[in-house]
């Protein structure tokens, strides 16, 4: 009997070489995973408080700096753009004069073309008798020499303007240099103050209370070092008055010893005496004062205004700009930068420092506040901030002048 074929199915093989491959696969990207994290670059420390107030400090002093040279471009700006429309002016009345010459010249020349030349002998033979020609020829002499002065004077002109108009040109030139520099230094005091804005921005509320703190504490100790000032000040104040008071004194003292005390000893002694005392003593510093009452009057009105930089008043002002207007309200005129106002007047020490005398700040002399007295002054202090009172200890202090 045959043999029948089996219809059994044969057992499929189950392969597990795939499932080793995905297996492999997975370790290999959970190992490159760890791989990546450990070799990753550690995430940057938030930087300490005392950092970011370091930072935005100087910030602001960098952005003082940089307003001062706006400033000063500034004010290159405005009286090279004066120079300039002064130039073009004087060109334009030049060229004027230059027509009328050349309307003169002009006037001759046709007269020339419609006479014709005529030689001198032909013009003796065709005079009706001798001297008419040479009345005739006076004539034509005296016709020369206005004709040989209209052409130096149409040359005159014409260098003159030729030269300021050169000038006008150099001085276009020199402008566009200097509203490059303001529109540079502009930028680099937006982008300082931009760079301290946002690191401010960046801080936590607890981090923000704490730099307050910060602000408080350094607020604190310049104020305490202004009260030291103001005790050493007026320690020295009342010993100066002593020593006046018994100079005075023996002055008055050996008057009347001398013989001649009963006439002028009381009559006249005691009146000149102190007349005497304040002309030696206070007679220069009286008209300071004078000068330094109204200047400071007037910075105390502006107590509470903004400071915006680049700004002289009214409404806002920067450092400098607040120094050049009080001081204006006094009869002194100021340069208008920093670094400009402290070469005017006379060094002072800090010691003897008087109310209205100009504090300067930072190595780079990039801030200035005007003195009231007791170690204090009023200033523009930053972006963000009003014109108010401070210790002059609030910052480093470079020096200090007496404007007048």
């Amino acid at each position: 009997m045959p043999v029948l074929a089996s219809h059994r199915k044969p057992r499929t093989k189950v392969r597990t070489t795939p499932a080793v491959g995905f297996t492999t696969a997975a370790l290999a990207s959970v190992t490159l995973l760890s791989t990546q994290s450990a070799t990753a670059a550690p995430a940057e420390p938030k930087p300490a408080i005392e950092d970011v107030q370091k930072k935005v400090d100087e910030l602001y002093r960098q952005a003082g700096s940089a307003t001062q040279q706006y400033n000063r471009a500034k004010a290159a700006s405005t009286a090279q753009r004066t120079k300039v429309d002064t130039l073009l002016s004087d060109v334009a009345k030049r060229t004027e004069r230059i027509n009328e010459a050349r309307r003169e010249l002009g006037a001759f020349a046709a007269a020339q073309y419609r006479t014709g030349g005529i030689t001198p002998t032909a013009t003796f033979f065709l005079a009706d008798d001798p001297q008419g020609y040479f009345d005739q020829s006076r004539l034509m002499s005296r016709a020369t020499e206005r004709q040989q002065k209209a052409v130096d004077d149409f040359r005159t002109q014409q260098a003159a303007a030729s030269k300021k108009r050169a000038e006008a040109v150099k001085s276009l030139e020199a402008l566009t240099r200097t509203q490059a520099t303001l529109r540079s230094s502009k930028q680099d005091v937006q982008t300082k103050l931009t760079e301290a804005r946002s690191l401010l921005s960046r801080l936590t509320a607890e981090e923000k209370a704490r730099l307050a703190e910060l602000e408080r504490k350094k607020e604190a100790e310049a104020k305490e070092k202004a009260e030291k000032l103001a005790r050493r000040q007026a320690a020295e104040k009342k010993e100066r008055e002593e020593a006046e008071q018994a100079e005075q004194k023996a002055r008055e003292e050996a008057a009347k010893e001398s013989g001649s005390g009963s006439g002028s000893g009381t009559g006249t002694g005691t009146s000149p005496g102190a007349g005497t005392g304040t002309g030696t003593g206070t007679g220069a510093d009286s008209g300071y004062a004078t000068k330094a009452e109204k200047v400071l009057a007037f910075a105390r009105a502006q107590i509470g205004k903004p400071y915006v930089w680049g700004a002289s008043g009214p409404a806002s002002y920067d450092c400098s700009g607040l120094t050049q207007a009080a001081w204006r309200e006094a009869g002194v005129t100021l340069p208008r930068t920093t670094w400009d106002q402290v070469k005017v007047g006379t060094r002072v020490a800090t010691s003897d420092l008087q109310p209205g005398d100009l504090v300067f700040f930072y190595d780079d002399i990039s801030h200035v506040g005007i003195y009231k007295g007791d170690g204090m002054m009023i200033h523009a202090p930053k972006p963000g901030t009003n014109v108010r009172e401070e210790s002059i200890y609030y910052m480093p202090i470079y020096g200090s002048v007496r404007p007048a």
